[in-house]
């Protein structure tokens, strides 16, 4: 093994959780050839958060000293659901959902990841086998092995109920690994089960092995629970430049050092004041996702609302379309902010809709049109509108 070699090793495997076994990323990196990364990815949602994108960056690291990043969407995964971390059956989403999903997941992991030395490939090209395939797969694994892992353990102890489809799925995503053949497969730390069988059915199939590196999993902004759509506590890759900033500003000062060691180059500076350090943060991963000036147009929009009470200077226009003179506000709060209506009823009664600065009564439901025209729509603390009649 070459000392180049064993540096490189250190550099991608120093914010891991674990890398497996011990010393063969090294061996294999001394082999001096473009090694095949692999990242398996379940289309079960359309939007990626800052939790996706600490495996994106380290795929991103192996990209740039020259190796191939294989990027499965698992659109028939998808159809099993992965268990791993969960304490009931995913549910079932229809073949166009997963489709949709996949073409949105792509377009938003390209935002970290290097188009051309990414392979983008679809599970469904392997997983649609004969019964005799599956049958040969399915011999690879005991029902008491599968039982071992963590989430199968716990729901199996609770009674809980566990499908055979849900024990196939790390038979399945092991099967990717022999596929593509796979040099290297990284996932959250959730994954290590799955990632480590992985290596089993490649050896069955007289695959060589791959190496594995667990990832740590991102605090959301709570600064407890991981990183979820579903919790409320994440940021999406997508969303404008000015939420992005906010949501940020809002992680506790105890999350700041996990922040910086997933999310930036270098470590959180202690003796720093934690609000320089948060601001530092939130710019830079504006500037990431939208490009250059973007951080410190959202600073200083952050300061207009926050700092100084003050409108942004640019409040895009929203047309009213009102039914008899009268705007249904829960229908006006989808169309302009892009929430559910049961969602806009709930902050109509918290009191988190606005108009020219003024709470909106609970049970405002139904505004005149005259009434709104003109004014300034506030959604929280950070999203406008300003409403124009038709």
């Amino acid at each position: 093994m070459t000392d180049q070699a064993a540096e490189e090793a250190r550099f991608l495997t120093r914010n891991a959780v674990e890398a497996l076994p011990e010393g063969m990323l090294a061996r294999q990196l001394a082999e001096g050839r473009p090694l095949r990364v692999k990242l398996g990815i379940d289309p079960t949602a359309p939007d990626i958060h800052l939790g996706h994108t600490v495996v994106l960056r380290k795929l991103r690291e192996f990209q740039d000293r020259g190796h191939t990043v294989v990027l499965i969407i698992g659109d028939y995964t998808a159809r099993v659901g992965d268990p791993s971390g969960r304490s009931s059956t995913r549910p079932v989403l229809s073949g166009a959902e997963i489709d949709a999903n996949a073409e949105t997941f792509q377009t938003q992991a390209f935002k970290v990841l290097d188009r051309d030395r990414t392979e983008v490939r679809r599970n469904s090209e392997w997983l649609d086998m004969a019964m005799e395939d599956l049958f040969r797969l399915a011999r690879n694994a005991t029902v008491a092995q599968l039982l071992e892992r963590d989430d199968f353990a716990k729901r199996y102890a609770a009674n809980e109920p566990i499908s055979v489809l849900e024990l196939l799925y790390p038979l399945l995503q092991g099967y990717d690994s022999v596929a593509v053949r796979s040099d290297v497969e990284l996932g959250g730390t959730d994954q290590k089960f799955n990632l480590l069988l992985a290596r089993q059915i490649q050896q069955a199939y007289g695959v060589a092995q791959q190496s594995v590196l667990t990832m740590p999993i991102l605090p959301g902004t709570d600064g407890v629970a991981r990183m979820s759509k579903s919790a409320g506590n994440y940021v999406g890759v997508t969303e404008p430049p000015t939420e992005v900033f906010g949501k940020l500003m809002k992680i506790p000062d105890a999350a700041m050092a996990t922040y910086y060691d997933l999310l930036l180059d270098g470590p959180l500076d202690p003796a720093r004041p934690a609000v320089e350090s948060k601001r530092a943060l939130a710019r830079a991963i504006v500037e990431r996702l939208h490009g250059a000036g973007a951080g410190t147009d959202a600073e200083a929009h952050f300061d207009r609302l926050h700092v100084e009470r003050a409108l942004p200077d640019e409040i895009p226009d929203h047309p009213l379309d009102p039914a008899n003179g009268t705007v249904h506000m829960p229908a006006l709060l989808r169309d302009a902010f892009g929430v559910s209506a049961s969602e806009a009823r709930r902050l109509l009664a918290q009191g988190g809709v606005k108009l020219d600065g003024e709470p909106v009564a609970a049970d405002a439901l139904d505004l005149p049109a005259d009434r709104l025209s003109g004014s300034v729509l506030q959604l929280g603390k950070r999203r406008f509108v300003r409403l124009s009649a038709p």
